[in-house]
């Protein structure tokens, strides 16, 4: 179907379990933050690691809380499907969308500047959404079980460094 459309060139090669991690982790620190989609990101299929900005350093307690949350949208084997707009198409939609929806997350800021007139959302059930290119998985249970190998803080900076794997 992809084949129909004409869509930027991409340039990784991504593990596809690790990076629908990467899309349900996004989504789960903006809910349980208030924050940005990752600011820097490097998945891979043996440890990934992912920072935000936050607001302040998050507790053990809600450390803990992502790797709980991130194991049980696994475990709901959530689908994960494509929609292809226009560029058009998809500004209406992220203006249409509600306060609540996924929908009203969409950055057009990450965007690049030479984004092809074809842009591929990726769902996951109706928890995320998101512009991107990359590969999936076809249901969240195929990602496997999500570890939460470690964290950093940067004060500085206001970075939340996370550090994850996924087992299958």
């Amino acid at each position: 179907m992809a084949d129909e459309y004409i869509l930027n060139e991409h340039n990784k090669e991504e593990f596809p379990p690790a990076h629908t991690a990467e899309h349900l982790l996004n989504q789960l620190m903006q809910r349980m933050f208030g924050c940005e989609r990752s600011c820097n990101a490097h998945v891979e299929r043996k440890k990934s690691k992912i920072s935000y900005i936050l607001d302040r350093k998050p507790d053990r307690h809600e450390e803990r809380k992502i790797e709980q949350e991130m194991n049980a949208l696994i475990e709901s084997d959530m689908p994960v499907t494509y929609e292809f707009v226009t560029r058009a198409e998809l500004e209406g939609l992220v203006m249409s969308a509600d306060d609540d929806s996924p929908d009203s997350r969409i950055s057009l800021d990450r965007l690049p500047e030479d984004v092809s007139e074809t842009i591929r959302l990726v769902r996951i059930g109706d928890y995320d959404v998101c512009t991107c290119i990359g590969k999936h998985v076809r249901t969240t249970s195929q990602i496997g079980r999500f570890e939460l190998l470690g964290t950093n803080w940067d004060e500085i900076k206001r970075s939340f460094r996370v550090r994850f794997k996924v087992v299958q």
